[in-house]
């Protein structure tokens, strides 16, 4: 429970504790950043890590000269293009051995075939809106590699996504974030963007429980 709540802790005071990090590791904050936006689209463990309010208080920062918000930009684009590259290749090659045993229910081959074909026919648009809902952004590059999208074309919309979701947030914490307003309620916006972030997922489970009634 104690870890839990240092992890609320840190998701709602993420202003606070950056703040801390750059004033303790100066540069070695690009690093730092580089690491957990990396992970978080790079890994299929770590979908817990705030990705969204992270980028709008990097942002914010920047906006104080605590760092470069170009070069953040640039870094942490890069970041989720080497991350969702990885995670890719992962699924692409341990994602198969899951689905070798024809009788598995789990791992059905019959449900590789039929990834394959969702990205084949949607997977552009899956990638690039998978950037903005948490959880989804952390498995959509794995089930992409798993379904054998072709790789030219993810590379492509990998970019592309990690361009407009690393901007919007990045460059939206930039001009907004030191707004008075703004910093006077600095985590009813961190929680605001947590709550816009998932209610797409939301609004997915209930349509889909709703169809099944």
């Amino acid at each position: 429970m104690e870890l839990l709540a240092q992890f609320i802790d840190i998701v709602l005071h993420l202003d606070r504790h950056l703040n801390g990090l750059v004033a303790a590791y100066g540069n070695w904050i690009y690093l730092i950043l580089f690491v957990i936006i990396f992970c978080e689209t790079g890994l299929v463990v770590a979908p817990f890590l705030p990705g969204d309010s992270l980028l709008f208080v990097a942002g914010a920062l920047a906006s104080s000269g605590s760092m470069d918000v170009h070069g953040l930009f640039a870094l942490l684009v890069l970041a989720a293009f080497c991350g969702d590259n990885s995670n890719y290749w992962i699924g692409r090659f341990l994602g198969p051995r899951m689905f070798r045993r024809e009788q598995s229910r789990l791992f059905n081959p019959a449900h590789l075939e039929h990834t394959h074909r969702f990205y084949e026919r949607h997977g552009s648009k899956t990638v690039i809106f998978a950037r903005f809902l948490p959880i989804v952004r952390t498995f959509a590059p794995f089930v992409a590699g798993i379904g054998r999208m072709v790789y030219p074309r993810f590379m492509f919309y990998s970019f592309a996504g990690g361009i407009f979701w690393i901007g919007f947030f990045v460059y939206g914490g930039y001009y907004f974030g030191n707004i008075p307003f703004v910093k006077q309620n600095f985590t009813f916006f961190i929680l605001g963007i947590i709550a816009i972030s998932f209610l797409p997922g939301v609004i997915g489970f209930i349509r889909q429980k709703l169809r099944k009634s």
